[in-house]
């Protein structure tokens, strides 16, 4: 079963301004809003404004130019929140879920920006 895209998912309403956010960030191809349930002191929500399902969709069919402004974005968020580690920041986690295996709860392409606190490992040795 394909995971597809619905244009009724709570990203696609807050892109309509149907729904209220916190805005972060907003850029031609991209919006960066607040997590309402935060799981780190930092936790920013960067979403493109094209009809995305999933990372491997927005990377495959997505313009060059939604893919550099969205990629920007997420570096812009980590330069905003004082967490690049280039720069001496303590750092940031990424995390994006594909599809059903991944309990991906948005059917809408999203990247997860944590920080604000030592996050731990995201997966423990074998």
């Amino acid at each position: 079963m394909a995971f597809a895209y619905d244009d009724q998912n709570i990203f696609a309403k807050i892109l309509r301004g149907e729904i209220p956010n916190d805005t972060v960030l907003e850029t031609d191809h991209s919006l960066a809003f607040r997590d309402i349930h935060p799981q780190t002191p930092d936790h920013v929500l960067v979403i493109p404004k094209g009809p995305y399902a999933t990372y491997d969709h927005f990377a495959l069919e997505a313009s060059d130019a939604e893919i550099v402004d969205f990629t920007r974005t997420v570096g812009r968020i980590a330069e905003m929140l004082g967490a690049q580690p280039s720069t001496g920041g303590g750092g940031f986690r990424m995390i994006s879920n594909a599809g059903e295996d991944a309990i991906q709860e948005v059917p809408h392409m999203h990247v997860h920006v944590l920080a604000g606190r030592p996050l731990g490992r995201i997966l423990q040795p074998a």
